[in-house]
């Protein structure tokens, strides 16, 4: 049985495209069950069109405009690469990052973009946490890329549709995907060293090779009584806000003797959470702080799990707790 991680205080939402019209739904909100499931979606027979026309917007970034489908779509997934990439593939299970736009094929009515919220979206590829029609056309797909989809209506929302997003059960949708970036287990930031000269405060190991970097407890140093958040690596992204779901690697070891207590490193998984979902010395520690960042957090136990850290773990009430967290990306 997989541990769940001791710092989330509730599960973090997977977005899907199944809140596709809603303008929260790529901001943590999971809408899953009216999404058809990877697993229970056929597996596509690919061809290359018909699609339609892009008349305008038609380099990778720019929000484009897509003309009506060309008379009758394919009853099979159209998939159709219109700007090779020349970065890694996509990989089945990693966290793609992407900007997009969705409409529907023979009324060329657009029912969801990510260029109007000025940020790509993020979620798992190729296990079931978004249309299946996307699961299928964009794993293998290289960074940098954009491409064209023409998706019937068994691999989008089925004969259910949506309707809060105006999508009717015999709908094809018709999406550009500009392919951003991907994350997966190995993902480390990238920022700049910065330099840890205070011989108070532990020491983080600044390796970017997706391992968990190591965490130097300062022999003979007391504890901070207060919170501490300092760079080890600065990246160059945008500033984390207090409201923001944030998808990280991380390491937690003890103050008290250094032994660790938690990683997604050894879990092997990325993690995502809204800063409003984990405890105070987490969402005070990264509010500000710099997409693409290392950072060393010392959390007291009043920031911590206070009074009542969680049964069976080795942190107690007492315990202050030290974080390496890489911040990867705003969800």
């Amino acid at each position: 049985m997989r541990r769940r991680s001791l710092l989330l205080a509730v599960p973090a939402g997977l977005i899907t495209l199944a809140g596709c019209g809603d303008e929260d739904s790529d901001k943590g909100k999971s809408s899953s069950s009216s999404s058809p499931s990877a697993s229970a979606a056929p597996s596509a027979k690919i061809v290359d069109g018909p699609v339609p026309d892009i008349t305008k917007g038609t380099k990778f970034g720019e929000k484009p405009t897509v003309a009506k489908g060309p008379g009758k779509p394919s009853s099979d997934l159209a998939v159709k690469t219109l700007i090779e990439g020349k970065g890694g593939k996509v990989a089945k299970g990693d966290y793609l990052q992407a900007d997009y736009l969705g409409q529907i094929w023979d009324t060329a009515k657009v029912f969801d973009n990510s260029y109007d919220r000025g940020a790509p979206a993020i979620f798992p590829i190729g296990v079931g946490q978004v249309i299946p029609g996307w699961d299928q056309a964009l794993v293998g797909k290289k960074i940098g890329s954009r491409v064209e989809l023409a998706i019937p209506p068994e691999l989008g929302y089925g004969k259910q549709g949506n309707p809060k997003a105006g999508i009717k059960g015999d709908s094809t949708l018709v999406f550009v995907v500009d392919v951003v970036d991907t994350f997966n287990a190995k993902s480390s930031a990238k920022g700049k060293t910065v330099s840890q000269d205070n011989i108070d405060l532990p020491k983080v190991g600044t390796n970017t090779d997706g391992k968990a970097p190591s965490i130097e407890i300062p022999k003979g140093k007391k504890a901070p009584k207060g919170l501490v958040s300092e760079y080890v690596l600065e990246g160059d992204g945008e500033e984390v806000k207090a409201t923001d779901t944030v998808l990280v690697q991380y390491k937690g070891v003890l103050w008290e003797n250094g032994k660790e207590f938690d990683s997604s490193y050894k879990r092997q998984e990325l993690t995502q959470f809204g800063l409003q979902q984990v405890v105070k010395g987490w969402a005070q520690g990264l509010t500000g702080k710099k997409v693409g960042s290392r950072v060393l957090i010392s959390i007291p136990p009043k920031l911590g799990y206070g009074d009542k850290p969680q049964p069976g773990s080795p942190i107690k009430k007492d315990s202050t707790m030290v974080f390496s967290v890489d911040i990867l990306a705003k969800m």
